[in-house]
């Protein structure tokens, strides 16, 4: 497993995250089970939200009832929750961001979070309430570390103008199949070719020159929640010719391609996982580290329907 330092912060982390999200009807035994697992394949960093599960914070509670962290083993893991989605509005008001994490924190059975998120781009956003609430939690040592997901570098900036801390993560959609943020820069300024245009103001290109780590969410999506790739041969079969053709060259299952297609990037980016299988955790997170060449990168980009001009 392929570990990194997380810029602006004294974290070192695994490229490859284990998503809570599925866990609610899970029994304590079989979230230790994957949680235990995960560790085991080198998977040091888990992610939380406030509205994952059946109830808010439902999954927080499930993970909080099944894992008891020793002091040493807390400083060996890193979890992240996220904050800002209620029930058919979004709300980053200071009296909900603290009062969202302190439930956060009952719900895991946590002193702290190495991280929290503003999960998705707040329209009436006043970034100095959310600076306020960020000061008052890092001061009270309830939060250590603080990012963003799915923000443009305009709403970062945005932010920026009034939050001290530094945002070092956005959390944000990427697959082979769904990499529009990849994808336009191949083709900028192609008239006509739909790949060309830049649907997030640059977030690639924007994090890098900032040191904001990206960690990608459904990693074997084939669209927005359209299902996954992997297999599909209807949809996506020269695809699937080539990542069978280089999971048979480097001996490792489909998922391992998928995630190493991620890993692979220069931008450093960390890619979550949301399966609630130990096996399915095991053979994704053999991509880690995989070295694919950029010939075997660029073959699965063009198969995956990307045009190079």
């Amino acid at each position: 497993m392929k570990t990194m330092k997380l810029t602006n912060t004294d974290l070192e982390v695994s490229n490859v995250i284990l998503g809570l999200m599925r866990i609610s009807p899970l029994s304590d035994d079989e979230i230790r089970e994957l949680v235990g697992g995960a560790r085991e394949a080198g998977v040091n960093f888990f992610d939380h939200a406030d509205v994952y599960g059946d109830e808010t914070h439902g999954c927080e509670r499930r993970f909080g009832d099944a894992i008891t962290f020793s002091p040493a083993e807390r400083e060996q893991v890193v979890v992240q929750s996220k904050v800002g989605l209620r029930d058919g509005f979004w709300d980053f008001s200071k009296e909900h961001i603290l009062s969202s994490v302190n439930e956060s924190l009952a719900a895991l059975q946590l002193d702290y979070l190495d991280l929290l998120l503003l999960h998705r781009p707040d329209a009436l956003v006043e970034p100095d309430e959310v600076a306020d609430a960020f000061d008052t939690l890092q001061n009270a040592g309830k939060v250590r570390n603080f990012g963003v997901s799915n923000h443009t570098p305009g709403q970062v900036e945005l932010l920026k103008k009034s939050v001290k801390q530094p945002l070092v993560v956005n959390q944000v959609q990427l697959s082979i199949t769904h990499a529009p943020l990849i994808a336009h820069g191949v083709a900028a300024n192609m008239a006509g070719l739909d790949q060309s245009i830049d649907r997030d103001n640059g977030i690639l290109d924007y994090s890098r020159l900032h040191d904001i780590t990206l960690q990608a969410w459904s990693p074997f999506q084939k669209g927005f929640f359209d299902g996954p790739f992997l297999g599909d041969r209807e949809a996506y079969p020269e695809l699937n010719d080539v990542i069978d053709e280089l999971a048979a060259a480097y001996s490792v299952p489909t998922s391992a391609i998928a995630v190493a297609w991620i890993t692979r990037h220069p931008a450093n980016m960390q890619v979550v996982l949301g399966t609630t299988k130990v096996e399915r955790v095991r053979e994704s997170s053999l991509g880690s580290d995989l070295p694919l060449t950029r010939e075997e990168w660029y073959r699965l980009f063009t198969a995956a329907g990307y045009t190079l001009p």
